[in-house]
């Protein structure tokens, strides 16, 4: 049986890192407010230790789901930080995203982007494709400005082309064109269903 939330919680503080990775992917899940606050605990404890590097992934996701923006200046500092397990940068840069108010998603963006974190920028697109979020003309050029001199097999390019079913405006139609006639199949398919302005169903770790 699944846990309930306070059981998920509570878990948060097991002496075994799979255990607490399990609780954080439950709260991820559940995607309620009121596991914010202990969230935001465990994951300034877990980030003592650099072994435990997935349980931290599940704990900014959760964070991220959950929409506790009072964690988004320690998931700011941690994505600036040095980190090993770069898988780590994805979680950070797609809570960035999903904390960030509303009218700072595109000053959000850009900065994952420019941040020479590639993948910070991977999760901050990420975020953006699973959200459906629209951006602005001027954000949209930045972005494809950033995609312009990228190879055509940098993943990248998969959750921009996701994205961008929601977009209009011709460079965003000849990014897409290109995507779809590219090397990658699933670029060429995310950039296909969006020429259709059909935003796809993704799942991810």
């Amino acid at each position: 049986m699944a846990l309930t939330l306070d059981e998920a919680v509570a878990q948060l503080g097991h002496r075994l890192s799979p255990k607490r990775r399990s609780a954080a992917l439950r709260l991820r899940r559940l995607a309620d407010p009121a596991a914010g606050p202990p969230l935001l605990e465990a994951l300034q404890r877990e980030v003592r230790d650099v072994r435990t590097w997935e349980t931290q992934y599940q704990l900014v996701m959760a964070l991220g789901e959950c929409g506790h923006r009072p964690a988004l200046g320690l998931i700011k500092e941690l994505a600036r930080r040095p980190i090993e397990a770069t898988m780590v940068y994805v979680a950070l840069g797609d809570a960035v995203i999903r904390l960030s108010p509303p009218e700072e998603t595109a000053r959000s963006l850009r900065r994952c982007l420019e941040s020479g974190t590639p993948m910070l920028a991977d999760g901050a697109l990420r975020a953006v494709a699973m959200r459906r979020l629209p951006l602005d003309a001027a954000a949209i050029d930045h972005l494809l400005d950033f995609l312009a001199p990228l190879a055509p097999y940098d993943g990248r390019r998969f959750w921009a082309a996701a994205a961008a079913a929601g977009w209009t405006g011709p460079r965003v139609t000849e990014f897409l064109r290109a995507c779809a006639a590219g090397p990658q199949a699933v670029v060429a398919d995310a950039a296909t269903s969006s020429l259709r302005g059909e935003y796809r169903t993704y799942s991810v770790l």
